[in-house]
């Protein structure tokens, strides 16, 4: 297969003067060097963490389309309060998209590219909202033959960042942990992973059909923060589970020092003394997403051994280094379609992934909406 000259690319622009803009863009198809591929993509997910690269802190309520269905443009308001959160990207046009997969048309004349070549691959590492895209022959990961690009498409970011949070439970002395907005894919994931390794896992969901979700996939701790017994129910399940880390993917509002409250009050049920510091049991909480936009809010009820920080996936594989990392891609290679499996209930183009009827349901990052985009879907 010959590739083009030019092919089409999501980008998301920050205007100076408060407005961000999207729009589907033609942009020239590279020839790749010695060690480097062109891969046609053909999936890539859209998942949470690639809206804050789309969206920029746009108010998305007020997204408008202001371009034509053969070159689609959408606009929206920036609050001017976040604008200088935003000054290093100012009117400069950004690629989207932190993964996909798809076949390599094009390879360098190393033996490492060219045994690529014609295969399907996955890739982490940005701009995959896009019709072609090069990479080193060395970020690629080679998919088991016949894998379709959809399957692949999520090989990285939810379920590395699943297996990250269990390695990171154990380097950091840890024997089991908690995780919120736990029915999402990246939730699944790692309720597969902690059955199949004995983990205890406490699932924290917002509907009771989320909790049955995961129970129906073999859950035995799950709890629902809108219940008026969540905080009984997930004093109990830590206690249960000796739970002493958390990964929140809300960010805001209160369930963060709900966390480190009820891990608290669970380490302290068979205290047979006072300690007006509480507890010397270590609860960490690592925040590593922003489904609420709120102001965290913590309740110093919890004495006075916790931590409060954030957690990025890129950041954990450079703590472990590469062949530790290269290890966890192999097993994501390995369980593809059984434990990383991903779900999707809606494939688009890259023209419709602009649509504004799309912006909107997938824009909620609600648990079962989940979008594909196939940027060479006509």
């Amino acid at each position: 297969m010959t590739t083009p000259e030019t092919a089409l690319q999501i980008r998301s622009t920050v205007k100076s003067g408060g407005v961000l803009e999207l729009s589907v863009a033609e942009v020239p198809v590279p020839e790749p060097g010695s060690a480097e591929v062109v891969i046609r993509v053909e999936a890539s997910p859209i998942n949470p963490s690639d809206l804050g690269m789309l969206f920029a802190l746009a108010d998305m309520t007020t997204a408008r389309f202001t371009g034509t269905a053969e070159a689609p443009v959408i606009e929206a308001d920036i609050p001017q309060g976040l604008m200088r959160g935003l000054t290093a990207r100012i009117d400069q046009p950004l690629p989207v998209g932190n993964e996909g997969a798809g076949v390599v048309v094009a390879a360098g004349d190393s033996e490492e590219a060219q045994a690529l070549m014609g295969r399907t691959v996955a890739v982490l590492g940005g701009a995959m909202y896009a019709q072609y895209r090069m990479a080193k022959a060395k970020q690629c990961l080679l998919l088991p033959e016949g894998t379709p690009s959809r399957d692949g498409a999520s090989c990285f970011v939810n379920p590395l960042t699943a297996l990250g949070m269990v390695e990171t439970m154990r380097l950091e002395g840890h024997t089991a942990l908690a995780h919120t907005a736990a029915a999402s894919n990246l939730g699944q994931m790692l309720q597969k992973i902690c059955l199949a390794e004995g983990i205890g896992l406490v699932n924290v969901v917002r509907r009771e059909e989320q909790a049955q979700m995961l129970r129906d996939i073999g859950a035995t701790h799950v709890v629902n923060s809108s219940a008026d017994t969540f905080i009984a129910g997930l004093t109990d399940a830590l206690a249960e589970t000796g739970a002493t880390i958390a990964f929140d993917a809300t960010g805001g509002g209160k369930l963060a020092g709900q966390l480190l409250a009820a891990m608290e009050a669970a380490a302290s049920r068979n205290a047979t003394e006072f300690n007006r510091y509480g507890s010397d049991v270590h609860k960490q909480v690592y925040i590593y997403g922003g489904l609420d936009r709120s102001p965290t809010m913590l309740s110093r009820n919890f004495g006075m051994a916790w931590g409060l920080g954030g957690w990025l996936l890129p950041p954990f594989l450079q703590r472990i280094g590469f062949e530790a990392a290269e290890a966890l891609r192999q097993r994501v290679a390995n369980e593809l379609t059984t434990t990383f499996a991903s779900h999707y209930t809606r494939e688009v183009s890259l023209k419709d992934a602009l649509d504004l009827a799309n912006i909107a349901v997938y824009g909620k990052q609600a648990t079962g909406e989940k979008f594909l985009i196939n940027p060479n879907l006509e």
